[in-house]
């Protein structure tokens, strides 16, 4: 089944849609010009791609006046509860990500950035990576959106983003996070923007979940 059928299949929106297919984009942009250890290139990429569907929890039933949407949104509840991340996971299990990629998937938290910093898997820092540079409307310089995310957050308690000092201690490991993938890249982060992805989210709107992309 293709990527495009699966959001279909759980009615994800489209902004939600086009939020993975960019940091998918991101990622395949990296792994073109990739000098560095070898890479498990399809986890990345199955990874990106199903990363946020839990999100559907997270979006406020305001976000639309669309009765068909906030019966859907309803339905998750019922069926997967309302945590997103674990519904990422469950999700990802049910459209056959392995349990490496459940890893990876699990490990790129931007909270988790001080562990994966000092991982050896550069799986999970590609896949992290990627996923703070997308911002809702587009790819954005790194310290640009996590320092969106502290306001956005803010007054959210539960949130690691609502404690300043926590959250500038995830910005300073992203920003390192950064330094280590660049590291064994032959661009820059300027380069990975939303011009020079575009032609990813073409290729990866036909992506095949089951076939690793064939």
């Amino acid at each position: 089944m293709n990527i495009i059928d699966i959001y279909n299949k759980y009615h994800i929106p489209e902004n939600l849609q086009m939020h993975m297919l960019r940091v998918a984009g991101c990622s395949n942009l990296i792994i073109d010009n990739w000098k560095g250890q070898e890479l498990d290139k399809q986890a990345i990429i199955r990874v990106c791609l199903l990363h946020d569907m839990g999100n559907m929890v997270k979006i406020p039933e305001d976000f639309s006046n669309d009765e068909e949407f906030i019966k859907i949104r309803r339905t998750y509840f019922e069926k997967y509860g309302t945590n997103d991340h674990e519904i990422n996971l469950e999700i990802g299990k049910i459209e056959g990500l392995s349990e490496k990629e459940i890893v990876i998937l699990d490990g790129k938290r931007s909270r988790k950035n001080e562990e994966t910093l000092k991982s050896n898997s550069y799986e999970i820092k590609i896949c992290a990576y990627c996923d703070q540079r997308v911002a809702p409307d587009g790819v954005v310089n790194l310290k640009e959106r996590l320092e969106d995310a502290k306001v956005r957050y803010k007054n959210k308690p539960l949130s690691v983003w609502s404690n300043e000092e926590k959250a500038n201690h995830l910005i300073d490991c992203a920003l390192e996070i950064e330094k280590q993938v660049m590291d064994y890249c032959t661009i820059s982060p300027e380069d990975i923007n939303d011009e020079n992805i575009k032609k990813y989210i073409e290729q990866l709107r036909k992506f095949d979940i089951e076939n690793g992309g064939n």
